[in-house]
């Protein structure tokens, strides 16, 4: 951490208040793409057998991706699949679907503990990132 400034004129506090705000998106957006490749490496980690759902072929965990979006202030990222077995697996399903066929299949929850490993560490990490660059 940078050690506290005094600006004499208003100028000065402008002209650092600038070079801040020119820091800070790229800071944050750093912070946001190291936390989605976290949590694609742990979602697939956590799908990859037991107490996960069987890697029988591994196309499952190939079907993950991770989309970075730069943003004027930082990024956004989504971390996620388009995999038809990917709510069935997270969340289990218990009943018959369309083609009449009854199910009892658990829940292999992969993200959710993947969010919950990451989460405190994110706010933690974008804030001493938007810090270091003010």
């Amino acid at each position: 951490m940078s050690p506290t400034r005094t600006f004499t004129t208003p100028e000065q506090l402008a002209r650092a208040l600038e070079a801040a705000a020119a820091r800070v998106g790229p800071a944050t957006g750093a912070a946001v793409r190291h936390e989605a490749t976290a949590l694609h490496a742990l979602i697939q980690a956590a799908a990859s057998g037991r107490p996960g759902p069987n890697r029988i072929t591994g196309r499952y965990l190939a079907s993950w991706r991770q989309q970075i979006q730069p943003r004027a202030h930082g990024a956004s990222a989504t971390v996620g699949t388009f995999a038809a077995q990917a709510r069935r697996l997270e969340l289990g399903f218990y009943g018959t679907d369309a083609l009449g066929r009854d199910y009892a299949q658990r829940p292999f929850p992969h993200v959710a503990p993947a969010l919950a490993a990451l989460q405190h560490g994110l706010a933690e990490r974008i804030a001493a990132a938007a810090k270091d660059a003010l």
